[in-house]
């Protein structure tokens, strides 16, 4: 699937031409959700609110992880040192992540994905599972033991911040540490502190089944996972705004788009499908409509 089959010099200028004011916007705007969720908390406390507020906290931080994505590609603003920045301190860190780490691994999955040599296969290989292997996984994700696993590896990753040849490595565990005291103490200034407990729950939780949906819905069960050609190893979801909103926030549904051309920011991945689907090149990719048929698909009986 060549590029250059479905898009004139015209159209490839367009679909990778980069505005700082809209992915400003888009950073700036996650945010303010953020910050009117912990707001609506703190003024009405009770057992429906704090739930809809980790549900919503934790699609906000999928949210923050998509735009991280975006800028570990450096496809999201204009120029690299923006993308950085931003990238790292107001999309990586505030979710226990690294930009320049994760963006290597990413690339790396992006040259190697339809082959056997892609390092993100453990993520999506095994499918499609059963309904009770699902169940087991979703279980882990709702009750903390996968956010566990994970932020003990952290903490095993930085173990070594005493050691000099280690220290570099450590750093960027010491950098998430601070952004997350950081948000701790501007709650507390608002008279909220306690509310940081429901950030840190739904990153534990609601946001570990996201990522694990999410990943399934990109590579898992497509025609063909060890295909060159993204419209057999990678699936974009047609879903209602709805679950964009908790599973697919800034465009992240159309992933088939993204492997096609990396290099189109988040903001346009859905003119991007109108088009390539204008152009007949997605006439056989089958169509899923929303998560829910997605997830009927890879779980089986």
């Amino acid at each position: 699937m060549k590029a250059s089959e479905y898009l004139s010099r015209e159209d490839m200028v367009f679909f990778t031409a980069r505005s700082d004011l809209r992915a400003g916007c888009l950073v700036l705007g996650n945010w303010l959700y953020i910050a009117a969720i912990f707001a609506i908390v703190a003024v009405w406390t009770n057992p429906l609110t704090i739930v809809l507020a980790i549900i919503l906290l934790a699609s906000r931080q999928m949210a923050l992880s998509v735009l991280m994505h975006d800028c570990g590609h450096r496809s999201f603003f204009r120029t690299a040192k923006l993308n950085d920045i931003v990238g790292q301190w107001l999309c990586a860190l505030p979710v226990m992540n690294d930009q320049p780490s994760y963006a290597k691994g990413h690339l790396e999955h992006h040259r190697k994905a339809g082959s056997r040599e892609d390092p993100d296969l453990s993520n999506y290989q095994a499918y499609p599972i059963s309904r009770a292997s699902f169940k087991r996984k979703v279980i882990r994700d709702l009750t903390g033991q996968t956010g566990f696993k994970l932020m003990s590896n952290v903490l095993r990753g930085a173990s070594g911040v005493m050691s000099s040849e280690k220290r570099a490595s450590a750093r960027p565990f010491v950098l998430q540490l601070l952004i997350q005291l950081f948000l701790f103490f501007i709650l507390a200034i608002c008279g909220i502190g306690w509310a940081y407990l429901l950030w840190a729950a739904a990153y534990m939780t609601v946001f570990m089944l996201i990522i694990r949906v999410r990943q399934v819905a990109e590579h898992a069960a497509v025609p063909d996972l060890f295909d060159p050609d993204p419209r057999l190893n990678t699936r974009t979801v047609d879903a209602p705004w709805w679950q964009r909103l908790i599973f697919a926030p800034f465009g992240v549904n159309c992933h088939l788009e993204h492997h096609f051309m990396a290099s189109v920011p988040c903001y346009k991945l859905a003119k991007l499908r109108w088009h390539l689907r204008s152009r007949q090149a997605l006439d056989d990719v089958p169509v899923f409509p929303g998560y829910g048929s997605l997830l009927r698909h890879v779980v089986v009986a």
